[in-house]
């Protein structure tokens, strides 16, 4: 269950109006390196995102493991390889209403020149029948029936017709025709899921085919939320001239949600002492801490002072990526700890591309980030650096062939988060990329 602790103050959020952009800037969000106070950054960024990325999750293992029952395991990871109790079906079965048939029995059935074959019984699903199928004969099957013995194909029901004891086959069928051998869905031993896999509908209802009724994930992460900054006030109070609204804390919480993990969250002043409490105090009672502003070196930027003082392992602050540089992970008595910039576009490319990774190999994921999609860009996207990893939100439009990447050019840079259904990365080096390129972009739906 999502709980709140105590709110403290504000969050060090960037005004949302601030380095408002429209167009092509906007979609290529930062498109210089810049620090939130939108001065150059002069100073070295040795990481560049792969090799932060990797960093982050070489720190951290999946959380413990529990077994609960298969319907509480949807959107859970399995903790281990999942194979098949069962085989499904158990038996061969009937994939249609109709008659079961020895194949030779009916060759060369047509309209013009039925074969009319003596009707030996009926079978259903889940009821065994103990009529056995000789040549000349039929036994009326119902779909997932099991085959009488000695048939070897169904003769679909729209192909005969009874008259008395009889059936009239107006068409022939080949030995195995509309029949499902055992085990053809899943085979007894069989591989159905490896470990590392988030659990989709699909799959729990595979695993309940299979024979399981209980399955083994890992626990769910445990996230305390905590934005920092004099400036923020919780949604619902009044906003006084000058304040903003946290909206980075209620998107980092929704996103956490999104994917079932329990959260806290927490607006804190800027405060040292009130800082290093609600620190402490979230790292004894959750699995993660994410901070939300205070990421820079200005006088209140404390998030990074604050942690030193509490004697973090920092791995990395701040990296080669824009908008999102002053990102940074490390461990606080253990439990990770992922800072995030203030500034909305670098606060949600901060977690989407470091934390949210982190977040997922603590719940189990084997191979965690955004699901990707193959696309072709609408239109030339730009704004690269060679030294950096420049991001653009974007929408789907339908085509043809591949789905196509429409870059968003609204005028405002949370509408255009609000809009953005999937991002595209434009990778160190490289200053555009020509329209009707193929891409891999990463969904955000």
């Amino acid at each position: 269950m999502n709980r709140r602790i105590p709110i403290r103050g504000r969050n060090r959020e960037q005004p949302h109006d601030r380095e408002s952009r429209t167009g092509q800037a906007e979609a290529v969000a930062s498109c210089e390196p810049e620090d939130e106070r939108g001065e150059l950054v002069t100073s070295d960024f040795t990481l560049g995102l792969d090799e932060a990325l990797a960093l982050t999750l070489n720190h951290l293992e999946p959380l413990s493991s529990e077994t609960v029952p298969l319907d509480e395991g949807i959107d859970r990871v399995a903790a281990e390889d999942l194979r098949a109790l069962v085989d499904s079906p158990s038996v061969d079965a009937s994939m249609k209403d109709g008659y079961a048939v020895r194949s030779e029995s009916v060759a060369g059935a047509c309209p013009e020149r039925p074969v009319r074959l003596i009707l030996a019984g009926v079978a259903a699903a889940g009821i065994h029948s103990e009529d056995r199928v000789e040549p000349g004969r039929a036994v009326r099957v119902l779909t997932g029936a099991r085959i009488p013995e000695n048939a070897d194909a169904v003769l679909a029901e729209e192909f005969a017709r009874v008259e008395g004891n009889e059936v009239v086959a107006e068409n022939s069928a080949e030995e195995g025709r509309n029949i499902l051998p055992r085990g053809t869905d899943v085979a007894r031993g069989g591989l159905l899921v490896s470990r590392g896999t988030p659990l989709s509908p699909g799959l729990v209802g595979l695993l309940a085919a299979a024979g399981h009724d209980r399955v083994a994930v890992c626990r769910k992460p445990r996230i305390a939320l905590i934005a920092t900054g004099d400036e923020v006030v919780a949604p619902g109070r009044p906003l006084p001239e000058g304040k903003l609204y946290a909206s980075n804390l209620v998107a980092l919480n929704a996103w956490c949600r999104h994917f079932g993990w329990a959260t806290r969250c927490a607006i804190v002043r800027d405060e040292p002492d009130e800082l290093l409490e609600s620190l402490t105090a979230a790292v004894v009672d959750t699995d993660a801490v994410v901070t939300s502003g205070g990421a820079w070196s200005g006088d209140r930027d404390l998030v990074a002072r604050m942690l030193e003082r509490l004697g973090w392992q920092k791995v990395f602050h701040r990296i080669r990526i824009g908008p999102g540089k002053a990102v940074g992970f490390g461990l606080l008595g253990g439990k990770p700890v992922f800072i995030l910039p203030g500034g909305p576009p670098s606060n949600l490319m901060g977690f989407l591309q470091i934390a949210l990774a982190g977040l997922q190999r603590l719940a189990g994921y084997e191979q965690p980030g955004l699901p990707r999609i193959a696309m072709r860009l609408a239109e030339e996207i730009g704004g690269g650096h060679p030294r950096w990893t420049r991001f653009v939100f974007g929408e789907i439009k339908d085509s043809t062939e591949l789905p196509l990447f429409h870059p968003l050019r609204a005028a405002s840079r949370l509408q255009s988060m609000a809009d953005a259904q999937v991002l595209a990365a434009i990778p160190e080096g490289v200053d555009r990329i020509a329209a009707g390129t193929v891409i891999s972009a990463q969904l955000l739906m």
